[in-house]
């Protein structure tokens, strides 16, 4: 059982539910992404999913494009980011998974990337400009490395689309909770619990849902329903904030208030 399959098993033996934390690799600079994973991993976070800036971030919202924007202006490389895993990987073994665009692993080369990736101890990648319908090159080289490739859900999936992810993807679902990009919004949607039961209907992974969920209330009500939760723009806006301690400090209390609010105990 890999990495990220024994976490998600765990957890659900807890009956506890997954905390996944995003942040762009490289901001500000990739020696502090490093850092801010063991962070990350210390104050509670489950799973981190490290952004893969790149140039026309559509799925993304201002937070996150800006970050990536920063990232990208510090020299950060899809190869660098590779080599900051490997060296976390001396002394975490939280599950990393890479999030992104597909043009970065086009040019790095799909098997070369997928090899890559495993060496360093990347988990999973999940690209959301690849649709499950145009995966079967990269899935060519993904599956027998032992990658997962996640896939993305969202309000509009049809059934074909569910199935087709249900049979294709691997280690989780991302459902995206809203329509439209990344970024802080005021509440969950009204018919989030009757999507996912949808889902859950045709697809036996765990389910995360993401997109939106900012505060530890919005993650508490979300975790209800799904197997977990993403949390991306309301931290990723922190390095925007604040520097330093005091970025280490919002960060601990964050993580740690969003664990807290979806665990059935203590985080």
């Amino acid at each position: 059982m890999d990495r990220l399959a024994q976490r998600l098993a765990t957890l659900h033996h807890k009956n506890d539910k997954a905390l996944v934390t995003f942040i762009t690799a490289g901001d500000p600079d990739l020696g502090a992404t490093g850092e801010m994973i063991r962070l990350l991993a210390d104050a509670g976070a489950d799973i981190i999913e490290l952004g893969v800036p790149f140039s026309d971030p559509m799925a993304d919202g201002p937070t996150i494009q800006l970050a990536s924007e920063r990232a990208l202006a510090a020299g950060t490389t899809l190869a660098g980011i590779l080599a900051t895993v490997t060296t976390v990987r001396t002394a975490l073994d939280i599950p990393i998974i890479l999030m992104g665009y597909l043009n970065p692993i086009h040019a790095y080369g799909y098997e070369r990337f997928c090899r890559d990736a495993v060496l360093a101890g990347v988990d999973g990648v999940l690209l959301v400009d690849m649709p499950p319908e145009e995966s079967d090159e990269f899935l060519r080289y993904a599956a027998p490395s032992g990658l997962n490739v996640i896939f993305l859900l969202t309000p509009t999936s049809d059934k074909s689309r569910i199935a087709l992810v249900g049979r294709l993807g691997r280690g989780f679902v991302y459902y995206v909770t809203v329509t439209g990009v990344t970024g802080v919004r005021q509440g969950t949607s009204a018919t989030l619990a009757a999507e996912l039961a949808k889902v859950r209907r045709k697809i036996h992974l765990p389910i995360m849902a993401g997109f939106g969920i900012s505060t530890p209330q919005q993650a508490a009500e979300v975790a209800v329903m799904a197997d977990g939760v993403v949390v991306g723009s309301a931290i990723v806006k922190l390095f925007e904030q604040h520097s330093g301690a005091r970025l280490k400090s919002e960060l601990r209390r964050l993580v740690g208030d969003l664990k807290h609010a979806i665990s059935p105990g203590p985080a």
